[in-house]
């Protein structure tokens, strides 16, 4: 079973902040910083890629609304709302879920990094994207 589906159907606690017929928002046991929110869909689907668009708008709605209420309410400086997909990006739960993480400052414990890649052919990636 599904740890977000027993959390969804109440059978483990959780600090609710969002709950609609769609969506579910609860804090995040692990607080990477103060505030950190987890909004998923009520309806399991393992990731972005394999969700219907029901879900994903859900959420992204949500979200959108909660992140808001979020910076506001926390006095927050930014935000960043992001979801993994498969483990090579970091998804640890097989339940479509985003992160929406309040920043505060540069030494918030949250690290996301964009280091510079090898140069690439952007005609070459786009041909092979677009298939």
């Amino acid at each position: 079973m599904c740890i977000f589906c027993d959390i969804i159907d109440h059978k483990i606690p959780s600090s609710v902040v969002y709950e609609d017929e769609k969506v579910l928002a609860i804090l995040d046991i692990s607080q990477v910083t103060r505030g950190h929110t987890l909004v998923m869909p009520k309806k399991h689907v393992r990731n972005i890629i394999e969700a219907d668009e029901e879900s994903v708008l859900a959420c992204v709605s949500a979200a959108k609304k909660l992140a808001g209420q979020i910076v506001t309410n926390c006095k927050a400086s930014g935000v960043n709302v992001l979801t993994n997909c498969g483990e090579s990006a970091g998804q640890s739960v097989d339940h479509l879920h985003f992160h929406i993480i309040p920043r505060y400052d540069e030494n918030d414990c949250v690290d996301i990094k964009f280091n510079e890649s090898p140069k690439q052919d952007l005609d070459e990636v786009l041909k092979t994207i677009k298939g």
